[in-house]
């Protein structure tokens, strides 16, 4: 005589149990058996010597196919069978215990559960796909591996990234993040930093295009975002920092003598004189120049990937054998042979990011005021003086445009091939003698004015 009272659920007499044995995705349930669930019952629930017993449950709430299974290790977890494309499936809604999953909770959402497989889903597998998909970091990282790292800003985008998104969307599934998480994120850096906000948002929607090429998503969330919609503040400026005379002497009189590396003064004075890009002068080459020409090579101007042919006007030159002789210095100072670099510093490669530093660190002695709307001028401010300059000094659009290296947009960048090269050196030659005049003496100086000359819309934002 069994005592059901005290739970003894493997008897064979208890008449509102329904003993069934069962075969489910290949391993047999022991005992398998249908009930009306109670808290005391579960609690009482025996664990096997070995393998698993699953009891069902036949509460009226209760969907078919829920139940409780308790293994030979003690551990009890409700479970709801179902079949999805003619596939046997066992799910584990979660832990039975006080802090876990408690019946009716349980049975609740395996009602919900019941009711999307009744529509076609297939919890499980949504589960294990779920698990399977990557994460933002995983995105980030494989964007930056098979893609940004190939680029000159591949160091540049995985800052940004490490910087502002993986400490707060790294470990979120890439189908979790929306548009809202975005937003508060950029929000948050915008506030005091909308430059920043505005490159974090720029990597972030690269990272989430690259996913959706993948079909890692099946929506990008941040597509459609505009920096405009989240802050004013991060809606793109063309800058138009222009240096002043006054400026100018400054920097040309103190740049080689504030304390400043040499060769770091050598390359800004090489920018203002020849309007190159900060960093196509930092990383110029000995084999690039040949006599009074500078070719740089299409694989160093990632911007345009065109060859670029710059004359080489006597300051030019000038510089060039300034930067000859203390690189010769430094290598025979430090016992090691120089590179082909010009400005070869020998112990880290001159940078844009260095060049930047190191006008931000002399700025007092180099006389760089923090003039309205654009503040302290920056080595690419050196670029767009020269550009503006020529505009001063007469040069027409097409010429003036030719020497900064700017390519020609549209009809007229495809049928006109002349590279403008005398007409770039007369150009040159021209701010070469303006240059000269505003950094030599009192009498050879033009007048000061508050704000440079005017000049075309286009000069502005000169990249």
């Amino acid at each position: 005589t069994c005592d059901t009272s005290k739970g003894d659920v493997n008897c064979h007499c208890m008449p509102v149990i329904t003993r069934l044995d069962w075969y489910i995705s290949g391993t047999r349930e022991k005992a398998a058996m249908a009930i009306t669930l109670t808290d005391a019952y579960i609690k009482a629930l025996k664990a096997p010597a070995k393998g698993q017993t699953i009891v069902y449950d036949k509460h009226p709430d209760a969907p078919a196919g829920f139940g409780i299974r308790v293994t030979a290790g003690g551990t009890k977890s409700f479970i709801l069978r179902y079949t999805s494309a003619g596939k046997e499936r066992r799910m584990t809604i979660g832990e039975y215990g006080a802090n876990q999953w408690r019946l009716a909770a349980a049975r609740k959402q395996a009602g919900e559960f019941r009711t999307k497989i009744n529509t076609g889903s297939d919890i499980l597998q949504e589960r294990r796909n779920k698990r399977a998909e990557k994460t933002f970091a995983q995105a980030a990282e494989e964007y930056c591996s098979k893609h940004a790292d190939r680029l000159k800003s591949g160091d540049s985008v995985r800052w940004v990234l490490d910087k502002h998104a993986r400490p707060t969307l790294g470990e979120m599934k890439l189908s979790d993040i929306r548009r809202r998480d975005i937003i508060e994120l950029v929000e948050g850096i915008a506030a005091d930093r909308p430059r920043a906000a505005a490159l974090a948002l720029l990597r972030i929607k690269q990272v989430f295009a690259f996913a959706e090429d993948r079909e890692w998503i099946e929506a990008n969330p941040v597509g459609t975002i505009k920096p405009s919609k989240v802050s004013r503040n991060m809606t793109p400026r063309s800058r138009g920092r222009v240096l002043v005379d006054s400026e100018i002497r400054a920097f040309w009189d103190a740049a080689e003598t504030c304390g400043m590396h040499k060769l770091t003064a050598l390359a800004l004075k090489l920018v203002l004189v020849t309007g190159q890009r900060p960093g196509e002068v930092a990383g110029m080459l000995r084999e690039e120049i040949h006599g009074t020409i500078w070719t740089v090579p299409a694989s160093r101007r990632a911007k345009t990937n065109t060859e670029h042919v710059v004359p080489l006007t006597g300051s030019a030159l000038a510089i060039l054998e300034q930067a000859k002789a203390e690189v010769q210095r430094l290598s025979k100072r430090r016992k090691q042979s120089a590179s082909s670099v010009v400005f070869d510093m020998m112990t880290e490669p001159l940078t844009t990011h260095a060049m930047s530093r190191a006008v931000a660190r002399y700025r007092k002695d180099l006389g760089n005021e923090d003039a309205d709307t654009w503040g302290h001028w920056t080595p690419h401010d050196l670029r767009r003086t020269c550009r503006t300059r020529l505009a001063a000094e007469g040069i027409g659009d097409t010429v003036a445009e030719a020497v900064v290296g700017h390519t020609r947009k549209g009809i007229i960048g495809v049928y006109d091939r002349h590279r403008y090269d005398d007409e770039k050196r007369a150009a040159l030659e021209a701010w070469e003698r303006r240059l000269l005049r505003i950094v030599g003496d009192d009498t050879g100086a033009t007048t000061d004015t508050a704000e440079p000359p005017l000049v075309p819309a286009t000069v502005e934002g000169v990249s």
